[in-house]
């Protein structure tokens, strides 16, 4: 996984080393909603039957952004094996990271709900994710990840920019392949286009990567932004997803 040209700092990306999930967003342009139970950006939710749909300070239904059902991806250390994460968003009152959802369903029940006529297309006017995608995964090794504040690596004095200066394009796009950290997934290192929000705040410095959800052909939060779901390792592991939070920023 680690190119030639960075042999030299080979022993000290080793200890950087984290896997994760990678992410493949397809829109889905066959015309047929997906199904309940799988995993999506955008679409209807699975939803059993006696829990309220999720509402926004407003009163105004939320809209489903994400939907993983753990049951599909590969096994990552600490994360679900099995049921449904849900990120759920305001339709107009997102932008502020304050108005948003969380639900993990542990199980998959034979009743859920099917009407959900009242998701009106006006509802989905600001929403980053554009259409509804289909998700596929993949087991995925990260070195670093420069905009991650736990990647303080220096490579013979020099920054990340300053070391790229002498690479030709292909070996930037080599290096960014393991180490910009961008990109939809699950786990690994956050990619931020300001700067690391937890590196300002003590009580987050231990939290980690949940869900990344990046600018794609038709997903954009703001200009050319990002998305991020984070957690703390002991809620991960308790799978107490109602402690998670949201963060988004953009060029």
């Amino acid at each position: 996984m680690i190119p030639e040209f960075l042999d030299e700092f080979r022993d000290e990306l080793e200890k950087f080393k984290l896997e994760s999930i990678k992410i493949k967003a397809s829109p889905n342009s066959g015309g047929k909603p997906l199904s309940f139970t799988q995993s999506k950006f955008l679409g209807k939710p699975y939803l059993p039957t006696g829990i309220e749909y999720p509402k926004d300070k407003l009163g105004s239904p939320m809209i489903l952004l994400a939907q993983i059902n753990f049951a599909e991806t590969p096994p990552l250390e600490n994360y679900p094996t099995e049921g449904i994460l849900q990120f759920f968003i305001s339709p107009t009152e997102w932008y502020d990271m304050e108005d948003y959802k969380i639900l993990f369903h542990k199980t998959i029940e034979g009743e859920y709900q099917r009407d959900f006529s009242f998701l009106t297309e006006e509802l989905y006017g600001e929403s980053p994710v554009y259409c509804e995608h289909t998700l596929a995964f993949e087991k995925n090794v990260e070195y670093g990840g420069y905009e991650d504040f736990r990647f303080d690596m220096d490579f013979g004095g020099k920054g990340y920019d300053g070391f790229q200066e002498k690479l030709t394009e292909g070996q930037k796009t080599e290096m960014d392949g393991i180490l910009d950290g961008t990109g939809h997934k699950i786990g690994g290192y956050a990619f931020f286009t300001q700067s690391d929000v937890r590196d300002y705040n003590e009580k987050q410095k231990e939290d980690i990567l949940l869900l990344q959800i990046d600018t794609d052909e038709e997903i954009m939060f703001g200009d050319s932004g990002v998305g991020n779901l984070f957690i703390s390792p002991e809620s991960l592991k308790e799978k107490d997803f109602e402690k998670a939070w949201f963060n988004w920023d953009c060029c």
